[in-house]
């Protein structure tokens, strides 16, 4: 690059930073940025990195990677626990993984930290479109529930944990249970609606075989929206069954 080429590059990077863009960097810049810390870092090591989905830079029409700043915060960490802790890429891939989910990740070496700028603005916009995934903790946090009503949902299968986490329907169904209990009714008083949730299960899934078992990605997605709509209606029908019965108490 010409020493006029490089004054470019350089108004333009401090011209990103007054405007508050998005600074890109190339591999070279992202090796300068990091060499003092990790002298033995190098361009195939990053590509590597990338190969293993570790980093996801972006790339320019022509090819080129654009690194961002939370590329390079990524760097910074995979690097630090292989060089200070000698963990394998499956394990910080796992804390990554964990982070870009928007947990902490279990069982870190202690003294590492998570630099606030390792999930980019476009990840975050993309994760955004996902379903949560909550910590047990997160889970009664929010849902108000007490250990003992937690452990106690879990017993019942009320509330299923995945991969050491849950998703927004357990938190639906451990509120609704803490709000339940605050009128005397119990997760144990609860076990018919389980089983009322399977039979119903059962009706959809039965109504949408014939659909599901069709090859194709359109088919199940198809599936899956009739299983949707079949269900909203099951729901209307047994809030309406329930309305029913309230509205006899008031004329008896």
């Amino acid at each position: 690059m010409s020493s006029g080429a490089g004054r470019r590059l350089v108004e333009v990077q401090s011209t990103n930073r007054r405007s508050g863009a998005t600074t890109v960097l190339n591999i070279g810049e992202v090796l300068a940025q990091l060499s003092a810390d990790f002298p033995s870092v190098t361009a195939s090591k990053i590509r590597f990195y990338e190969e293993k989905g570790l980093i996801t830079p972006q790339r320019t029409p022509a090819g080129y990677r654009q690194f961002r700043e939370s590329d390079v915060e990524r760097l910074r960490f995979v690097l630090g626990l292989q060089r200070d802790h000698y963990l394998p890429l499956k394990v910080i891939g796992e804390y990554l993984e964990a982070i870009d989910a928007g947990l902490t990740p279990q069982n870190l070496p202690p003294g590492v930290s998570i630099a606030p700028r390792m999930v980019s603005d476009d990840l975050e916009s993309r994760l955004k479109g996902r379903p949560r995934r909550l910590t047990p903790e997160q889970l009664r946090s929010e849902s108000g529930a007490g250990i003992e009503l937690y452990e106690t949902m879990l017993s019942y299968g009320l509330i299923d944990i995945r991969g050491g986490t849950f998703d927004d329907q357990a938190l639906k169904v451990a509120q609704a249970c803490t709000a339940l209990a605050a009128h005397g009714i119990e997760p144990r008083h609860l076990r018919p609606f389980q089983a009322a949730a399977d039979r119903e299960f059962g009706l959809v899934e039965r109504a949408v075989g014939p659909l599901s078992s069709r090859r194709g990605g359109t088919s199940a997605l198809r599936a899956a929206e009739m299983a949707r709509e079949i269900a909203e209606h099951c729901l209307n029908l047994h809030s309406a069954l329930v309305q029913t019965r309230i509205a006899e108490m008031e004329t008896s």
